[in-house]
């Protein structure tokens, strides 16, 4: 599945330039994803790896159970229960008749929690363990309410009625004795607090009874009183008189209101026709016959003179004829429309005095109806309050017969149903309390080495590793002790400069190993398997597009990446590929100095200077198809030589010269120089040290990466040591 969705990365070619792989999105799909719960193989692993803090939290754990299981002296308990509502025949009568406490308590719904935390407080006051506490005294000088109280327990078996009582001493005859009285003082309690809630209520109702009875008097003479003085008879029907009233001539007003603002619009277009005269005629004129005639002879003469005119001189007889006819008419004509303008202002004025009488008939009514509302409102009231005299009057004397039924019950409402039981030991035995101290301890020893292990925030398991960096698994490398302890010794340089030559010597041979026809070994090692294993599967992740190079990092220093490059490059060309490993860590530089190379010329001189490649490039001795690219001359700038036209171009060459290109490249964490490196290849592959890595520094690792264009083939999980 993760070869897969690896191999979707895309291969574009343009011209004769090699491939480029463009990067996807890596997150590969988790093994049990979607099944969720815990792991427990990753459980069992962490457990394997404190089992020392497991032992030892146990050990502590299980010792102090025992100490104290040993020291402590033996506690006895005892237990009664008792029913807090019995069904008795008394308690069956009284609840039939309506009204009594009992009654009451049947149509009330069950509460979820019958006996309250304020009642179980209730239970274990001053007030009724002080008598016992005074009663025991003499026999039991210790005996005192605090230590009653403390070894009482209280509590309400759950979904149910029922108390449960127990008491914890040393003293066998004093736990009996102590229950016995406790169970007593209960039962006496649930009487005492039944009678003493009849006679509280008793009380309570005959004082209010009498008040009831004068406020219900005092209710009906207001009514009375309020009939006669304003002489009401129906409110309801009042009000309803008033409203027909009142909406009447509300529609008188709006129809006022209308004609109202009809008539002074006409007499505005009046006005303004006989000012203007061109303005249109207004609808009172052209109703008006008389200034219609008057109009149309003036119009007439207009008509003749403007036609003689054409004819004729302005002196002209004809002229002056016409001229005095339109001056007679003129006077005329606004005679008429003055007429007719003293109408339309005698209608608005008809029509304002209409009404100003509405109004005055509106606001009258409007008196008259809030009145009667505030009327009709306080007639509401005192019914109301006559009503809730009258029915609380009733309640109360229907309550008080009840109460002298409830006042005369004689038996406990609870009831014992389990009796005090024979005291037993309370503390567990020797055996007992080491087996849970056992218990408890390796739980405690669990908890704390799965704690640790999350503070510890260190990778030890493939699987976390995948989990972590959601990549593929392309491999897990296993755990060489040999190797290990070289590198140790080495780097720890407490090895003399000739064992130290031997050593790298030894490490050369295995990896350069002459390989004739005759004399070859197949290695069948766990170790160079799990290389040619991880070389299988980088090759398959994308079967369309050859990964023809490739740069092996790792987040931090010391995981074991060049070795990873190293014995990687080896499996490759046994296979045949014509490999070149090229050590481009510019700042630590390894490759040289494990395979006891000269380092005299390398990549940075190729880079930097006039040297050839060919020149730098140096064959493996024991495998023909491996070839190896030192550093060479450490540069002041690294990043920079590593960024160059020249170092890209370089790469390309390498691309067409061999078949598989290995960059050892600079850890990632703090250093730029993988990044620049790794952009020009088809991948990244990132080697992880098993318990060394932090989670936190692979995710911020990885985080990096989602700001170049770096592809990241997948994971390597390094020295896997119970593999």
């Amino acid at each position: 599945m993760e070869s897969k969705t690896t191999s979707q990365a895309l291969a574009v070619k343009q011209g004769n330039k090699q491939p480029r792989w463009l990067p996807l999105n890596n997150a590969a799909p988790r093994d049990g994803e979607d099944e969720g719960g815990l792991n427990l193989s990753q459980v069992a692993a962490v457990l394997r790896r404190r089992i020392p803090i497991v032992l030892g939290v146990t050990t502590v754990v299980s010792s102090a159970a025992l100490l104290k299981a040993v020291t402590s002296e033996p506690i006895y308990q005892s237990t009664f229960e008792i029913l807090t509502k019995p069904v008795t025949a008394e308690s069956q009568v009284i609840s039939s008749v309506p009204q009594t406490l009992s009654n009451r308590e049947q149509q009330q719904p069950a509460p979820e929690k019958t006996l309250d935390e304020t009642k179980l407080k209730l239970l274990k006051s001053p007030t009724l363990l002080e008598p016992i506490a005074q009663k025991l005294k003499p026999k039991y000088p210790d005996l005192t309410y605090d230590v009653l109280s403390n070894s009482l327990v209280v509590a309400q078996v759950p979904n149910s009625e029922v108390l449960r009582v127990s008491f914890q001493d040393s003293n066998r005859t004093k736990v009996r004795e102590v229950l016995t009285l406790v169970s007593q003082a209960y039962l006496n309690y649930s009487l005492e607090e039944r009678l003493a809630a009849a006679r509280q209520g008793m009380k309570f109702v005959d004082q209010q009874i009498p008040r009831l009875q004068q406020r219900v008097e005092t209710v009906q003479d207001q009514l009375q009183t309020f009939r006669q003085r304003y002489n009401l008879i129906d409110p309801d029907l009042t009000s309803k008189q008033l409203a027909e009233q009142t909406a009447t001539i509300a529609q008188q007003r709006l129809e006022t209101d209308v004609k109202l603002d009809e008539a002074l619009a006409l007499n505005r277009d009046l006005r303004q026709q006989l000012t203007q005269k061109n303005e249109p005629a207004s609808s009172a004129l052209r109703e008006n016959t008389r200034y219609q005639n008057l109009l149309n002879q003036l119009l007439e003469v207009e008509a003749q003179m403007a036609k003689t005119s054409s004819v004729f001189q302005e002196k002209a007889p004809q002229i002056q004829l016409l001229r005095s006819q339109l001056e007679n008419l003129q006077p005329l004509l606004e005679r008429e429309g003055g007429r007719s303008q003293g109408d339309v202002e005698s209608q608005v004025r008809g029509l304002k005095a209409r009404q100003a009488i509405l109004i005055q008939t509106e606001e009258l009514l409007k008196q008259q109806v809030k009145q009667l509302s505030a009327r009709s409102r306080q007639y509401t009231d005192i019914q109301q309050e006559l009503k809730i005299g009258t029915d609380n009057l009733n309640q109360f004397l229907t309550k008080r017969e009840a109460l002298r039924i409830d006042a005369g019950q004689q038996t406990a409402p609870w009831q014992i149903l389990t009796p005090t039981t024979n005291p037993k030991l309370a503390s567990a035995g020797i055996k007992q309390t080491g087996a849970l101290g056992v218990l408890l301890g390796l739980l405690m020893g669990v908890g704390t080495a799965l704690l640790l292990e999350k503070l510890s925030n260190v990778l030890h398991t493939p699987e976390e590793v995948k989990d972590t960096a959601n990549l593929p698994m392309l491999g897990v490398i296993p755990f060489n002790a040999e190797l290990a302890e070289t590198e140790k010794r080495s780097l720890a340089l407490d090895v003399p400069r000739q064992e130290f030559t031997n050593l790298m010597r030894q490490m050369r041979q295995k990896l350069n190993a002459p390989k004739s026809e005759s004399s070859y070994l197949y290695d069948s090692s766990p170790f160079s398997e799990a290389f040619r294993s991880l070389y299988t599967n980088i090759r398959l992740l994308n079967p369309d597009t050859r990964i023809r190079s490739l740069a092996i990092s790792s987040p931090s220093p010391g995981e074991g990446k060049s070795t990873v490059a190293l014995y990687l490059a080896q499996a490759a060309a046994a296979l045949g590929q014509r490999v070149l490993l090229v050590d481009t860590d510019l700042r630590c530089p390894q490759l040289h100095v494990r395979l006891q190379l000269p380092n005299l010329h390398g990549l940075s001189d190729v880079v930097s200077s006039e040297v050839k490649c060919e020149h730098a490039v140096q064959q493996s001795p024991g495998e023909p198809n491996l070839f190896i690219l030192t550093v060479g001359q450490v540069p002041p700038d690294p990043t920079r030589l590593l960024s160059s036209k020249k170092m890209q171009t370089l790469m390309q060459q390498f691309e067409e010269m061999y078949d598989l290109v290995i960059y050892d490249v600079p850890p990632l964490l703090g250093l730029a120089d993988a990044k620049l490196v790794a952009t020009n290849t088809n991948g990244i592959v990132l080697v992880v040290g098993l318990d060394k890595t932090k989670s936190a520094a692979l995710r911020q690792a990885l985080e990096g990466f989602k700001v170049s264009s770096v592809f990241t083939l997948g994971v390597v999980a390094n020295d896997m040591k119970n593999s």
